[in-house]
């Protein structure tokens, strides 16, 4: 049955430049299916006939768990039945054959799909290895990508780590080899970016907003919506580290940077049949020199004192006081300074204009108080005792008279 869904998908394929033959093979529709819904001619109204099963009340959950995690019959078997199905395990094997056709042209038509000039990129890091160091111990090697998915122009570069700082020096790298950035950049589910399904990476939120673009993150259990930049970590290895020696990271970048220039941007891609670096003319990217370049600062690591307070590139910021004495990581971005404790921010301050500036929150101070004063011992009891009689003996004046004498 031909659903909107399918419409749309056969109407993208054509505007994407597929020929008529080619959209039958992706999509599984006739010749004159395809013709009629190109032509406006195809009507949706007319509802196939409904055959009442056992299966039909679990069809929608059992479709959504599938396309989720691809479960088998014995598993779903396991989860509907608590739910009231009273059906047999060959039913609902039925009912997934006729699901996994759908579910793989989806997944074809995904990678199939092109996008316009100056419109996103893909990015990816790709581990290459452990080498050893002259200190003895092995360092991992990490490649990062970026390729332009119009004109698949890329851009690589080695690093010994992933941490955040990393991942934005290798984007703003890429953006001058460029010379800017596309509308949005597309992302597997990496920490750094998206920290949950729902939740996201304040401070690459920060510098994605700070340059302008959107990122976006590939729909869970569908990588192929990256294929470009994974199918490029491959040619990288292949074409690229294999057969090749290196002296360190940093001849490692230089000799990438002459195999970007010389073989990857300039050979006949295979599924574009041009050069990357003749589609780059026509890549309508944002100017790198539009914005000035992000400051972004390693978090540093520093004692709380018992004042409750950090110093931190010459100025001093206050913490709750249930900290002092701990260690803090403080870190500085988007004109705004974070300090966490065992990872959980434990306070925010907007960063010192100049140092010397001591800033601080009130309620941090007003606790800090109140602990003082509970701290504040009573009079301790003196260790020696002078006894006053009531009625003090009166003497004369003459008996220190003798004792002076």
């Amino acid at each position: 049955m031909l659903k909107v869904e399918n419409t749309m998908d056969i109407k993208e394929l054509k505007q994407a430049g597929h020929s008529i033959k080619s959209i039958c093979r992706l999509t599984g529709f006739s010749r004159n299916t395809v013709r009629k819904v190109l032509r406006g001619e195809h009507s949706l109204s007319r509802a196939p006939r409904q055959i009442n099963s056992v299966l039909t009340p679990y069809k929608e959950y059992i479709q959504q768990r599938y396309e989720e995690a691809d479960l088998s019959a014995v598993r779903l078997l396991e989860e509907i039945k608590p739910m009231g199905y009273e059906g047999s395990i060959a039913t609902l094997r039925r009912y997934l054959r006729e699901l996994k056709p759908e579910k793989t042209r989806k997944r074809k038509l995904t990678v199939r799909f092109e996008t316009p000039p100056g419109k996103q990129a893909q990015v990816d890091w790709s581990y290459c290895g452990r080498f050893p160091s002259p200190d003895g111990k092995t360092v991992p090697v990490y490649v990062f990508i970026m390729v332009l998915s119009y004109s698949r122009m890329i851009f690589i570069q080695f690093t010994t780590s992933m941490k955040m700082s990393e991942l934005l020096k290798c984007h703003q790298s890429a953006f001058e080899f460029f010379g800017g950035w596309p509308q949005t950049v597309l992302y597997d589910n990496m920490k750094q970016v998206k920290i949950s399904r729902s939740e996201w990476n304040e401070t690459f939120m920060d510098f994605a907003n700070h340059y302008g673009f959107v990122p976006k993150t590939h729909q869970p259990y569908r990588p192929r919506t990256k294929g470009k930049v994974e199918r490029s970590a491959e040619y990288i290895k292949d074409n690229f580290l294999t057969g090749r020696s290196f002296d360190g990271i940093k001849d490692l970048n230089a000799q990438a940077l002459h195999w970007m220039n010389n073989t990857a941007n300039a050979r006949v891609h295979g599924t574009t049949k041009e050069r990357p670096i003749d589609l780059f003319s026509k890549e309508t990217l944002t100017s790198h020199e539009s914005i000035r370049p992000y400051r972004y600062i390693d978090p540093v690591s520093r004692k709380v004192s018992y004042e409750s307070m950090v110093h931190y590139q010459g100025s001093k910021y206050s913490v709750p006081p249930e900290y002092a004495g701990n260690q803090v990581e403080i870190s500085a971005h988007g004109g705004m300074i974070t300090i966490q404790c065992k990872e959980m921010i434990i306070a925010e301050h907007k960063q010192a204009l100049k140092p010397g500036q001591c800033i601080v929150n009130k309620d941090h101070i007003a606790e800090l108080w109140k602990l003082t004063e509970q701290q504040i011992k009573p009079p301790s009891k003196t260790p020696w005792k002078v006894a006053f009689e009531q009625n003090v003996q009166q003497r004369p004046l003459s008996v220190f008279e003798e004792v002076s004498i």
